[in-house]
């Protein structure tokens, strides 16, 4: 798994790639951790490069969201593979983010 996050005004980009499972998650978690802390208006997730998520990739992205709406923000997820909508679709995340 691979995380660039690049931060622009009040916005966070961050790309992520590779895998996203019980493993990658906690190491995922770590690297927002830092700018998940200050004042966030919007985060968007491009997950184009993602191949595949776990239930501990899902709750990472349900951290995100709770984090974002404290602050009365918005997460936007755009780009999802075939094979991550499809685990969205199954987990009722579909309907939660908004997709």
């Amino acid at each position: 798994m691979e995380t660039k996050i690049t931060t622009e005004n009040e916005k966070i980009s961050i790309k992520v790639s590779g895998r996203l499972d019980t493993l990658s998650a906690a190491e995922f978690e770590k690297e927002i951790a830092p700018v998940m802390e200050n004042d966030i208006k919007e985060v968007e997730i491009d997950m184009s490069e993602l191949n595949y998520i776990s239930s501990s990739g899902l709750r990472s992205f349900l951290i995100i969201k709770k984090q974002t709406g404290k602050n009365g923000g918005k997460l936007t997820l755009k780009n999802l593979t075939h094979e991550v909508k499809t685990v969205f679709d199954m987990t009722g995340f579909t309907s939660i983010f908004g997709l």
